[in-house]
Parts: C-alpha cells; sequence; structure tokens
C-alpha cells in the first residue's frame, strides 16, 4: 500500500487496522450514562496508539470508561447503541465518522450500526483496509514530495542533515516519535526518531548544535516555534533550494515528511505562534 507518496510495508498496515479499529475500544460516558445504559466501566488507560485514534488528550475528567468488543457493542440494545454513539461526539471522542461521509465504501447498513448518521470502527469494516486507511490518512496530512527533491539537494544537504534522506518519506511504527526527534534523527542523533523527544531534550539539543539565526534556503536551518510562554511547540529542519523535513504530529499516521518551506510556514501558523530559525554549527 502507498499512502502519501509513501511505501507502507504490511505489518504496519496490520498495526493500523488494529490501532484505527482495536478489539476493544473505550466508549466515554457520565457516571449517570453508565448506569442508566447498564455499561461495564473500568480505569483501564488507552494506549499510545488509541489516545492519537480517539484523540482523548483533553477530554472532561469526570468521564468514566466503558471499555467494549464489538461482540458487546452490538448486543446493546438499538437505541443505547444510538444513545452511546452520539455521546462519543458530544463528549469530544474522536473516531466517530459520519455515514454520508464513507457509504460509498462501506455500503448503506453502516447506517444500522447506531443511529444512522455515525459509526464507530470495528475490524468488520476492514474486509479491504487499503482503501479505508488510505483515505484517513489522506484526509488529514498532505502529501511527502521527498521525490520531488534533486539528487543535488540531497547531496549538498547530507553535510548538516546527514539522515535527512533516509527518513523522508516514513513513517514511525506507532505514536510518540515526534518532530524533535525527526529533526534531531535528521541531524545525526541515532535512535532520536524513535522517540517522543520532549521540550527540553531538544532545547538542549538545540542549544549545544546550533546558533541563533539562519536562512530557508539553505540546508541545516532548524525551524523552530514557540508560543507565548518560550516553550517549544514545533520544529522543522531545511533541506536547501526550499525544501524541509518534518513530522506534523507524534500520531501514528504522521508521516516524515518533506514539503517546501513555504507550505511548512503556512502549516505550522497558530495564534500566539512565534518563528525562531537556528544555523547547524558547520
Amino acid at each position: 500500500m502507498e499512502v502519501l507518496g509513501i511505501p507502507v510495508p504490511p505489518s504496519l498496515v496490520t498495526s493500523w487496522v488494529d490501532w484505527l479499529a482495536p478489539d476493544r475500544q473505550p466508549f466515554y460516558v457520565t457516571a449517570r450514562q453508565a448506569t442508566e445504559w447498564d455499561l461495564p466501566l473500568s480505569d483501564e488507560e488507552p494506549d499510545p496508539q488509541l489516545r492519537d485514534t480517539y484523540r482523548v488528550y483533553d477530554l472532561d475528567g469526570e468521564l468514566w470508561r466503558s471499555w467494549l468488543s464489538e461482540a458487546e457493542f452490538l448486543a446493546l440494545p438499538d437505541p443505547t447503541r444510538a444513545k452511546l454513539v452520539r455521546a462519543q461526539t458530544e463528549h469530544g471522542r474522536d473516531a466517530v465518522p459520519t455515514v454520508r461521509a464513507w457509504k460509498d465504501v462501506l455500503g448503506p447498513r453502516i447506517r444500522e450500526q447506531a443511529d444512522g448518521h455515525r459509526f464507530v470502527w470495528w475490524k468488520s469494516l476492514l474486509s479491504a483496509p487499503d482503501a479505508v486507511l488510505r483515505r484517513i490518512v489522506s484526509d488529514e496530512f498532505e502529501p511527502s514530495r521527498h521525490t520531488e527533491v534533486q539528487a543535488e539537494v540531497w547531496r549538498d544537504a547530507a553535510r548538516l542533515v546527514p539522515r535527512a534522506r533516509e527518513l523522508a518519506g516514513t513513517f514511525a511504527q506507532g505514536s510518540g516519535p515526534n518532530c524533535f526527534g525527526t529533526v534531531m534523527a535528521a541531524c545525526g542523533v541515532e535512535g532520536a526518531e524513535s522517540q517522543w523527544v520532549q521540550r527540553q531534550p531538544f532545547d538542549t539539543w538545540l542549544a549545544e548544535s546550533a546558533t541563533r539565526g539562519g536562512r530557508d534556503g539553505v540546508p541545516g536551518t532548524v525551524l523552530v516555534w514557540r508560543s507565548s510562554d518560550g516553550a517549544v511547540q514545533h520544529a522543522a529542519v531545511t533541506l536547501g533550494s526550499g525544501w524541509a523535513l518534518h513530522k506534523p504530529s507524534q500520531a501514528w499516521a504522521s508521516p516524515r515528511k518533506v514539503r517546501t518551506v513555504d507550505e511548512i510556514l503556512r502549516a505550522s501558523r497558530r495564534h500566539g505562534w512565534r518563528l525562531q530559525r537556528h544555523s547547524l554549527d558547520r
């Protein structure tokens, strides 16, 4: 399978299916809803992949989790399933797509799962996973343009960002690896591409490896976005000739990709963020 111009090996496709449609998934409910709908409750936390699938980072701390398998979900009375799925959108849990958006792929029977307007992902819906996964990832992220970068650009960039070409156009093996680790790895820090690098280690590396200031058109300029409190929020590194490498997020579906510097600048604009440039020491 190829997604965003990036080959995805079969083993990773299998993992993506598990992360999009786990055998048991968390449904978020109030205590009253759990009682009214006779749902089992659990303190079990989602793993990093499921946290990113359902985007549960900022849910109300008063909500409870009910972990259900597909069989347990389908055994619920029809009105309860409908209310439970609607509640997920109301509480802010993600991966509750609309029937309208997916009926062309999944067929009209998807209306029967819950309230006829929304549904949740189960493996039974993924008999043709490539089409579903390709669309989900492509709807969220722009393609990588690494194949458009000329050989001489990669050659000239190799001195300052020696692993950029190796990393460009790849997916991580799960959630966690982020923009900071991608930049550090591209600049030669072994193993950083597979880590969830926190702000302080990245800032320490930046202070030791680069000096303030830089130009977008040359290789080795680290682009750093900071919020108003000074905390680093995102990072990318230039390759030269207007290209740069970054990883949009720590999520499992987020690729390490090449885009133009202008494209990355536009995509990274956030209210209250300011951009800094740092030149890697030569």
